[in-house]
């Protein structure tokens, strides 16, 4: 599976767009709110992973070769 950030951002919008749903209400309303929530959680850590992977490589490139860089943050 090959998901990109920009796949995260069409879920985020394809959630909005069933919250928005007028025809949605009760307990189907209920059920949209609580998928809303876990896809928000599932997101925000998708970003954080996303932001850490960056923070590692522009980390990775600034000690250049004279320091060791953790194995960890090689691949």
């Amino acid at each position: 599976m090959q998901n990109r950030l920009s796949d995260l951002n069409n879920h985020l919008f394809m959630q909005l767009e069933r919250l928005g749903d007028e025809e949605l209400t009760g307990e189907k309303l209920a059920e949209e709110i609580n998928r809303a929530r876990a896809v928000t959680d599932v997101a925000q850590q998708i970003i954080a992973n996303g932001t850490l992977v960056l923070k590692a490589k522009i980390a990775v490139d600034s000690v250049g070769k004279a320091n060791p860089i953790p194995p960890m943050l090689l691949e």
